[in-house]
């Protein structure tokens, strides 16, 4: 039996092997800058001769014979035979592309394709001494993968079946709610498969099959984790048992009719200290989930060198905070927006030579991509020393695109303007390029941050460069809310979108337009009813104002009442993103609590 046809094997090569072609890539570009810089040299030619052990041994022809020539060029680099250029370079960034496409066919269970005649040539050439173009068989490879790798938008419903949701998780009808209550072991599993059964048949044919590929996308499903932390959580693990020992004695002294004072105050203690090692057990669990941004960011050195090589720039990124540490969840959802930001730095950014000597700049432009944690927040920052933005350019492409009216550029102030760069169809280039032009990527990197509850900030300075700013949670396992109450059900609204309580009185509400608004601090806030905005009927009592911003719009939202703040763990609706419902949730009577996403929940109503 092939090697290739024992998955385990097979999993276990394309982790570490793909894990040690990153490491290749960036210290590709790092040899870039050193060409004679033997450690580096050293370093690749073993990554190639590692790879091409397990490919043999997997019996990937295709793959071996690439990582073999590469391993010669690089065996006569290290001994000084040969002396690296950058027709060479690019012959070795291509072949690592083509590595890096083989492991996509091996992960699909294929033996992976051959490598282009025209690539393994050049390879031979250099490895020869002899010139080659490389310019003509060498693909900018990266920038592909890098756009096939972006993560693909969930597809959402355009309505949601509220009752079906309903009945389908709590087993009766909505009207019924209020004289059935939610059994409190049903596990929050049960929730999230039962609402996807109920949502899903609703979906049109079409429809289905068009998220399809968004479900099966592969995402890497290990996760590296220190044994200090798993040790950690064994400890705690140790300690909930014996609590939890002590705790089954106390309820049997109870049973037998043994109350007094000395069994009061031994529960009051064991059940401190059962909630303070829940406590640690849930932050030790967070922190074996946290991951460097590095493991993200490595991967954009590669990038930003071939877009700039592809443009005729020289431009080097500068990696800063890579050992910060964020929520896998979150790490894995960063990719597509800091791609975005990243070639848009280098193509819109930067200049070209001749303009920044022109400028009196360095010749060599600088793209500084850095990660802090500030708080329970990370923030992310993506910097250049390029020509920056000027608002009135941005005001006149928004106007010439019709995103805009005149009327309303010549209102907008200078952080208004540069906000337009993440409407949908906004671009400054005029001619579409393989890069940019399309008028697609910003509001992609803004929507997808505003997923993840977070935000973006930007600040420009035309003639000395631009900075980014995203502000991200560190995790979204555990999120802050607040409960409110439509009748009787309880939904909840992340903390972080809301801005204050306020009352509702009939004398405050005002119409403009024939829609109610009410204002605060002399700004006209739109009024919203949160039961019409979920489909369900409105009641005629008081009601409390939820004010709710989500990215530059805010809004009121009217309930019926509110419980108050709590923390809970988030469960996504497994296969289905509901339009306006980030997920389920237990409140701690047992009952069934939906967590609204304000961003879905708004959209289009103001």
């Amino acid at each position: 039996m092939s090697a290739f046809s024992d998955v385990e094997l097979l999993h276990d090569f394309l982790t570490e092997a793909g894990d040690l072609l990153e490491d290749v890539d960036s210290k590709l570009v790092e040899l870039e800058q050193s060409p004679e810089d033997a450690e580096l040299l050293a370093t690749v030619f073993r990554g190639f001769h590692t790879i091409k052990g397990g490919a043999g041994f997997l019996e990937a022809t295709h793959l071996v014979e690439l990582c073999h020539k590469t391993e010669n060029l690089f065996d006569k680099l290290r001994s000084k035979k040969l002396l690296l250029d950058a027709e060479m370079m690019d012959s070795i960034m291509a072949a690592t592309g083509e590595v890096h496409r083989m492991f996509g066919e091996m992960r699909n269970g294929h033996q992976p394709g051959a490598a282009p005649v025209e690539l393994l040539d050049a390879l031979d050439a250099a490895i020869e001494g002899r010139t080659v173009a490389a310019a003509a068989v060498v693909e900018q490879v990266a920038i592909q993968t890098a756009s096939e790798q972006a993560h693909s938008p969930v597809v959402a419903e355009d309505d949601l079946d509220w009752a079906g949701l309903y009945e389908a998780v709590v087993g009766v009808a909505p009207r019924e709610l209020e004289q059935a209550a939610l059994s409190t072991g049903m596990a929050t599993e049960a929730i999230s498969r039962q609402a996807a059964a109920a949502v899903r048949p609703k979906a049109p044919a079409s429809k289905a099959k068009a998220a399809g590929p968004a479900t099966t996308t592969a995402k890497e499903n290990s996760i590296r984790v220190d044994t200090v932390r798993f040790d950690q959580i064994l400890n705690l693990s140790g300690e909930i048992g014996l609590t939890k020992n002590r705790l089954s004695c106390l309820f049997q002294s109870i049973n037998a009719g043994v109350v007094n004072d000395d069994l009061i105050k031994s529960l009051d203690t064991v059940v401190g200290q059962l909630d303070m090692l829940v406590s640690d057990l849930q932050s030790a669990v967070m922190k074996a989930r946290m991951q460097p941004v590095g493991r993200v960011f490595q991967k954009y050195s590669r990038l930003a060198r071939d877009v700039s090589r592809q443009l005729g720039k020289d431009v080097e990124l500068v990696i800063e905070g890579a050992e910060t540490e964020v929520d896998k969840s979150i790490l894995e959802e960063l990719n597509d927006p800091l791609i975005h930001l990243v070639r848009n730095a280098v193509d819109h950014g930067i200049e070209t030579i001749e303009d920044r000597i022109a400028c009196g700049k360095n010749p060599k432009g600088i793209v500084n991509l850095s990660a802090r944690q500030t708080g329970d927040h990370i923030v992310i920052e993506i910097q250049d020393d390029g020509r920056g933005m000027r608002p009135e350019i941005i005001r006149e492409k928004a106007v010439e695109k019709g995103l805009i009216s005149s009327e309303e550029a010549g209102q907008l102030s200078v952080q208004e303007s540069l906000q337009l760069i993440f409407l949908p169809g906004f671009s400054t280039k005029d001619q579409i390029s393989d890069i940019s032009g399309r008028g697609v990527g910003m509001d992609v990197v803004k929507t997808n941050i505003q997923r993840l509850n977070g935000r973006i900030e930007i600040q420009s300075e035309p003639g000395h460069g631009s900075k980014i700013t995203i502000l991200l949670p560190l995790t979204l396992a555990i999120l802050p809310v607040l409960m409110l109450k439509l009748e009787e059900q309880i939904y909840s609204l992340p903390l972080s979108s809301v801005r204050e309580i306020i009352p509702i009185e009939e004398d405050r509400v005002q119409f403009v337009s024939g829609k109610p608004t009410m204002v605060v601090r002399g700004e006209v806030i739109p009024l919203l009813d949160l039961a019409t905005l979920i489909g369900r009927e409105s009641n005629p009592g008081p009601k409390v104002g939820v004010l709710a911003v989500s990215g530059d719009r805010a809004c009121i939202l009217a309930v019926d009442s509110l419980v108050g703040q709590d923390e809970v763990m988030i469960k996504p609706l497994e296969g289905i993103k509901p339009k306006g419902v980030a997920g389920a949730t237990l409140s701690g009577e047992g009952l069934l609590v939906l967590v609204l996403e304000l961003r879905e929940l708004i959209e289009g109503k103001l």
